[in-house]
């Protein structure tokens, strides 16, 4: 492993502190991932990149910033990388998923904030990692109040775009959202100094959509009987897809992919044979938050899907390809972001015809519904999501958690109970 020391050191990072959280995460990652049996060969790739996530790819990201590429930090699946990627721009992720990070995110927010956004800011005021200090500009969206406030404070500290996103789907709703895209074209070209052209935009939408397409394949194979790999797994793919380099991404996980479908025709699965299986609907789980997964894996059941921003909200449907001038593709992609069915908007049946429909497609036994503590969107909407599971005749629990592991005995008595409890 490298030594990236003098690296943190110029990015005016809390070496002590972030000696801390070094510490801990190799035990946590190999209590949650090594442990596993099995395994799909191709998830070296990804043990790899995490043995050295704060590491490998913020040394990639620096590199480019020397040789004049822009990063930006985005916190939510609303925000269109294809633009980004067509300024010869670079988009990370920043959603922080950690306990470690709430604290310093505690000092300037209510502690009745939801621990995403408390770990995001924490992240970028304490120091403690890497991504949130290379980023040369941030992009927020207005998907909950907590975020809008969240972004005033981050924006004392770091260039900040704010994304309005409409609360409804109507016509003119998809018409400001268009407009909105049209406005973050002027801000990247401007940040970047690069022209966003019919020509660039079309290879971008083309390399965001092939990203999706192997993430799907990835998704696909988990609809075998025989599962090839195991949630745990899969999340941690889902999680590292929103740092990666798209091409790199797309190349991953299609090999991963290919191994899952020979392991499927091979009858290899990493759970015994009449393993109960799982779909998690809900909040995103922002890396490392492996809290779910690890429990209900542990407690004899499998994950096989997640109804979730780090899930198939990430990566279902593409971008229209065909076409060929700048606004009809900004058009196209406004039609396949406001696709995404957030609990940010109202009304949202489409959500739960989602969730529906993705439980019989991955032939779920029952659906556990996660809502991080204080995220009232979610938590409001629990009471649609469940009414209309139980009228489907699939068995749901709600849990309300947040990053600590305080209360994990607690929850995984009522997760055993309630696989036990499936037919």
């Amino acid at each position: 492993m490298a030594d990236y020391r003098k690296m943190w050191e110029e990015l005016g990072m809390d070496l002590e502190t972030h000696d801390q959280l070094c510490a801990v995460l190799p035990t946590a990652f190999g209590d949650v991932y090594l442990s596993q049996e099995n395994r799909p060969e191709g998830m070296g790739f990804w043990d790899m990149v995490v043995a050295d996530v704060h590491g490998i790819r913020p040394a990639e990201l620096i590199e480019a910033q020397k040789n004049g590429q822009k990063v930006f930090g985005t916190f939510c699946v609303y925000v269109p990388d294809e633009v980004i990627i067509a300024a010869n721009g670079i988009v990370t992720g920043l959603c922080g998923g950690s306990q470690f990070w709430v604290p310093d995110g505690e000092a300037v927010l209510p502690k009745s904030t939801c621990p995403l956004i408390k770990a995001s800011v924490g992240a970028r005021l304490g120091k403690t990692c890497p991504f949130f200090r290379i980023a040369d500009m941030y992009v927020g969206e207005t998907t909950c109040d907590g975020k809008k406030k969240a972004w005033e404070i981050l924006a004392q500290d770091v260039p900040l775009h704010i994304m309005d996103m409409p609360q409804m789907k109507r016509p003119q709703d998809m018409e400001k959202w268009a407009n909105e895209i049209k406005d973050f074209v002027k801000v990247v070209e401007d940040f970047t100094g690069n022209k966003i052209t019919a020509e660039n935009l079309k290879e971008a939408i083309h390399t965001i959509n092939e990203k999706r397409k192997g993430l799907a394949r990835v998704y696909e194979a988990r609809k075998a009987e025989n599962i090839p790999i195991s949630g745990r797994d899969a999340l941690l793919v889902s999680q590292i897809a929103f740092f990666d380099d798209p091409k790199r991404c797309a190349m991953m996980t299609n090999k991963l992919a290919d191994e899952l479908e020979e392991r499927i025709k091979n009858g290899v699965s990493v759970f015994p044979a009449g393993t109960k299986r799982i779909m998690l609907t809900g909040t995103p789980m922002a890396i490392p938050n492996w809290k779910m997964h690890q429990i209900i894996e542990t407690s004899g059941a499998a994950v096989v899907c997640e109804e979730t921003c780090t899930g198939t909200r990430y990566f279902e449907n593409l971008v229209d390809e065909t076409k060929d001038n700048l606004d009809d593709m900004i058009k196209a992609i406004a039609d396949r972001y406001m696709g995404i069915h957030c609990a940010c908007f109202t009304p949202n049946t489409e959500r739960v015809q989602d969730i529906i429909r993705l439980a019989k497609e991955y032939k779920v036994d029952g659906v556990i519904d996660v809502n991080l503590k204080f995220c009232t969107l979610y938590d409001v909407e629990g009471y649609t999501v469940e009414k209309a599971l139980k009228e489907a005749g699939i068995p749901v629990l709600g849990i309300e958690t947040d990053y600590a592991d305080s209360d994990a005995e607690q929850l995984k008595t009522r997760i055993q109970a309630f696989i036990e409890l499936l037919d």
